[in-house]
């Protein structure tokens, strides 16, 4: 092995160096861009204006691109390796989204442009608040919260102002929230930001027991939060009757819309009593994930609920505009020829949840995606991710247990599954066991623990090839088969990725949050 090399040949994990920081790369010398000459005179800055110069590592541009994409490649992403994250719907993110968005015409764009000089921009979000209003079956549309929390959070406050508002609802004592014991996280805390409390309603096989919903659900709840299908990959097919019950009581259904890639094309939630709910485009309509970075989270709500929708909204002149409807930089008498606009002019709107007008970079991505599927393809998005999650669950169900799914009896999941390998766990492998070696195979683990303990829950969407998916189902087999046959080698596991298994447990306790020489 030649020492001085600093990516020598590795035949075993053990003599993998630690991998170089960026400073250790240093040469000094080294520049990495050409600065423009200067087009003014040369000065001295005052003293006091000068601090010390940061330290940071000379190197040529090259090294820097090859440091940066090492890094990168080192990383599980979507684009290198099957990741069937269970809930989160870790899809194929396609490029023609990504060169709609870099139109010189739609990235240079400023957020201050007047109506008249983005019209192009304009319809195309106002056919995709048009479309996603009617792949809900509601009534209208705001594209302005920019991720899924965001949308419950400004769907919550949006029935809050129905509530309040005396020539409406009128009935502020509606403070109370009900939530599934399946819900999502999000849910609870949407819930919390808004100032209003939650209660959960049992389940029963992964579906919501109607007789604890009925003994909840009174003159002080305002909505129910429900995803359908649920995170236990089942479609409730009481959603009307739930309806009913919530709506005898005043109370309004919310439709947590994060499993929308289940049932797009397929029913409309408009059409089984949801009266508001959100999409996470990225979810279903093939936008980036966040990951704390931009995102879309739209709310579809119905003709009711519509007037307390965040402003501003991107309207047809033929539709008409609010008292007062303007752009924000432009002369509200001279409003430009063109059909598309933005309208200020809701007086009962609980105003802007976000600046501007949202993230319509990403907003430009999911109206290529659904522009590219069209009607039929958007229900084969559904077709596609149900059937992809059940050949998995069909392929695994001799060796892995699975409470919600019986192919035999006819009982079938929706676009995930979940299961309790509770004859590995027996024999002493853990979930993390299991998820470390899938690693080893090129494979992102799924989602553990939720949402019930000891599970695994396998979303493997519809972008993955049948190939794909055998080589999962092949890989899980081969894991139960070294459980059964040697579980403590899995106690080691991964073997063969860049880092072995870490202590996780010190690293929470003990955080060594800051650099020591």
């Amino acid at each position: 092995m030649n020492d001085t090399h600093p990516y020598p040949t590795i035949t075993d994990r053990g003599q993998r160096p630690t991998e170089p920081l960026v400073f250790e790369k240093h040469t000094p010398g080294a520049v990495g861009v050409d600065l423009p000459a200067l087009d003014v005179p040369e000065a001295d800055l005052p003293a006091a204006l000068c601090g010390e110069a940061p330290d940071l590592p000379e190197l040529g541009q090259l090294d820097v691109v090859r440091h940066y994409t090492h890094l990168a490649h080192r990383n599980f992403s979507v684009d290198e390796h099957f990741y069937p994250l269970g809930s989160c719907t870790m899809k194929y993110n396609p490029r023609i989204n990504e060169a709609a968005a870099a139109l010189p015409g739609i990235a240079n764009v400023h957020p201050l442009v007047a109506d008249e000089d983005a019209q192009g921009l304009l319809r195309m979000m106002y056919e995709l608040r048009t479309w996603l209003a009617e792949i809900a079956g509601l009534d209208e549309v705001s594209l302005q919260p920019c991720a899924g929390a965001h949308g419950e959070y400004t769907a919550l406050k949006v029935i809050r102002a129905y509530y309040c508002d005396p020539s409406a609802g009128n009935a502020p004592n509606r403070r109370t929230v009900l939530a599934p014991d399946t819900a999502h996280g999000t849910n609870f805390a949407s819930c919390t930001m808004c100032g209003t409390g939650v209660v959960q309603v049992a389940s029963k096989d992964g579906i919501v027991d109607l007789d604890d919903l009925r003994a909840k659900c009174d003159e002080n709840t305002a909505a129910m939060m429900i995803t359908n299908p649920n995170t236990a990959g089942v479609f409730d097919g009481q959603i009307a009757a739930i309806a009913n019950i919530l709506h005898d009581a005043g109370a309004m259904l919310y439709l947590d819309g994060a499993n929308m890639n289940a049932i797009l094309g397929k029913t409309r939630p408009g059409d089984f009593g949801v009266d508001i709910m959100h999409y996470n485009t990225h979810k279903t309509f093939s936008t980036p994930h966040g990951c704390g970075g931009p995102g879309a989270g739209p709310i579809a709500c119905t003709e009711t609920l519509a007037p307390y929708l965040p402003t501003p909204q991107v309207v047809a002149r033929a539709e008409g505009l609010g008292p007062g409807a303007q752009s924000e930089t432009s002369d509200p008498s001279a409003q430009g020829p063109g059909p598309w606009a933005l309208d200020f002019g809701k007086p009962k709107s609980i105003g802007r949840v976000r600046s501007f007008f949202g993230q319509v970079g990403v907003l430009v991505r999911a109206w290529t995606y659904i522009r590219a599927c069209g009607p039929d393809g958007l229900k084969n998005v559904a077709e596609t991710s149900v059937l992809s999650a059940n050949y998995l669950a069909a392929r695994l169900a001799h060796r892995f247990d699975m409470p919600y799914f019986d192919a035999a009896a006819r009982k079938y999941c929706a676009h995930e599954f979940v299961t309790i390998p509770q004859q590995l766990i027996d024999r002493g492998v853990t979930l993390v066991d299991i998820a470390k070696r899938l690693i080893d195979y090129d494979i992102h683990p799924p989602t553990m623990h939720w949402p019930v303990h000891n599970c695994l829950m396998v979303e493997p969407t519809e972008t993955e090839s049948l190939a794909t998916l055998d080589r999962f189902a092949d890989a899980m087999i081969a894991i139960a088969d070294e459980a059964e046959a040697d579980p403590e080698s899995l106690h080691t596991a991964p073997r063969s990725a860049t880092i072995g298994r870490l202590d996780e447990v010190a690293a929470a306790r003990s955080p060594k949050l800051a650099h020591q020489e």
